[in-house]
């Protein structure tokens, strides 16, 4: 079936919607997940968000060690996405993941694995907690993140010139929402 399109804008848009669909269900299915970081067994998958946003650190003095300063992180900030590429709502500093409704989960960390790749942020199982009104995510017990791209702070160009200056890295991400049986 040949789908006609009333202009150049809107194939592209579809193409990209397609593209995107694409990408998010390779994402999902592109490594196996240790089993440290599976949910408990009395839960079950309520909804897969892909993240596309940035990991934000800031340069500032080492603890306890004279003259020396690292780059420390302060908070994400991300969209969150359904496979069709919709933004369903945004993941912040908390951690939080707030859906479109309002609804909201604060999340923290149970467990963390290195991920596949050096240059990308580590894999992580939450436990979530509810903390706004009923909605999409208030029945979220547990969030997974995967498949994550990018987000490590830098290895270099925090001294005491930059102290104070902060850094945004992109990543992406998949988080695995889980809830109740």
């Amino acid at each position: 079936m040949k789908m006609k399109f009333r202009n150049r804008e809107s194939r592209m848009r579809a193409a990209t919607a397609s593209l995107l669909t694409l990408a998010l269900t390779a994402c999902a299915t592109t490594a196996p997940v240790p089993a440290k970081l599976e949910p408990a067994a009395n839960e079950t998958l309520a909804t897969i968000a892909a993240a596309k946003g940035v990991q934000i650190y800031e340069c500032r003095a080492k603890k306890d060690v004279a003259a020396a300063y690292e780059w420390v992180f302060v908070a994400p900030e991300a969209e969150l996405l359904d496979v069709r590429g919709h933004r369903i709502g945004r993941h912040g500093a908390g951690p939080y993941w707030q859906a479109n409704d309002g609804s909201r989960v604060v999340g923290t960390v149970k467990e963390r694995a290195d991920a596949r790749n050096a240059d990308a942020i580590p894999w992580l199982l939450l436990s979530a907690k509810s903390v706004g009104p009923d909605g999409a995510f208030s029945k979220v017990t547990s969030v997974q993140r995967i498949n994550t791209v990018g987000g490590v702070a830098p290895a270099a160009g925090c001294t005491a010139d930059t102290n104070g200056k902060t850094v945004r890295i992109a990543y992406t991400a998949d988080y695995y929402l889980f809830k109740a049986k």
